[in-house]
């Protein structure tokens, strides 16, 4: 059904410049209708459930309002380019809805790196960064509003470089992140998202605890009729008074009906050693 939603979009859109203003008409009109059984699709079932466009580079845990049953495999690959060093992560995800509301996520992420060991900054170890752990849970969920609340946690256990496998603890930090999140759809197509919490490192050999805020705001549009979209994602993060922020724009392209992919490109705004970066998903819900 949705890949049908997908085909009949398209076709509309490239006739466009083609037709009468009473067609334009019929267009818009059939386009809303698109629109509107797609909405259906996700909304008319119990319990409530408003669709959002969901962040693809900091994403949920699950979508907001999660129904009982729901899962979905992640895949993701990125590269950045630091001042004197490369940086390549990778990270493997799944998560699922165990009861109505209720999401909860098991996330490995990857970095690689290479670059110029003489540069100002070292190049750091290859790792596995962390075994994450993360549960959200939607308190709020109104189809009349189209809004969504949820309150979540993340739980982070940072892992040794592996050239340390062996030699030192295996585990060298504990990672708390609690966060909350609101969403709202504008009419049919508009989609704004806000997710922010403390992100507090806690290193097992070090007496000092290191806190810093992330406010990540998202602008979303999806495309009439379908789970596509294009928006911007502002990650911001303020440590000790030192803002920085990252714009993402992005777009998400559904392929077939159970796997879509998320393209997003990095732009620095205040990050002095920090340029451009890139970053690809492969989301597969079966």
């Amino acid at each position: 059904m949705k890949t049908k939603f997908t085909a009949l979009a398209a076709f509309a859109l490239l006739l466009i410049p083609f037709i009468s203003n009473a067609q334009k008409t019929e267009l818009r009109e059939d386009r809303y209708l698109l629109d509107s059984l797609y909405i259906e699709e996700t909304e008319d079932k119990t319990p409530a459930k408003v669709l959002h466009a969901e962040p693809l580079y900091i994403d949920l845990i699950r979508d907001l309002g999660a129904r009982k049953g729901e899962k979905e495999w992640n895949v993701g690959f990125g590269l950045n380019d630091n001042t004197d060093y490369d940086r390549i992560e990778a990270l493997v995800e799944y998560e699922w809805a165990p009861i109505n509301r209720l999401g909860l996520e098991i996330e490995v992420p990857f970095s690689f790196y290479s670059g110029n060991p003489n540069g100002m900054e070292a190049v750091p170890a290859n790792r596995m960064e962390s075994l994450k752990l993360a549960a959200q849970y939607s308190f709020f969920v109104s189809e009349k509003a189209k809004t969504s609340l949820a309150i979540g946690y993340i739980h982070e256990f940072e892992m040794t470089p592996f050239e340390n496998y062996g030699k030192e603890s295996f585990f060298t930090a504990n990672v708390y992140n609690p966060f909350f999140v609101a969403a709202k759809r504008w009419g049919q197509n508009f989609h704004t998202l806000i997710y922010t919490g403390p992100v507090i490192e806690q290193p097992f050999h070090e007496n000092e605890i290191h806190t810093e805020w992330q406010i990540n705001t998202n602008f979303h549009y999806m495309i009439p009729g379908t789970r596509n979209f294009l928006g911007v994602e502002l990650n911001k993060e303020v440590d000790h008074g030192d803002f920085d922020m990252t714009i993402r724009p992005q777009m998400r392209l559904g392929i077939t009906d159970d796997l879509m992919i998320g393209i997003v490109t990095g732009i620095p705004v205040s990050r002095e050693r920090q340029r451009l970066s890139t970053f690809l998903r492969l989301i597969w819900e079966p």
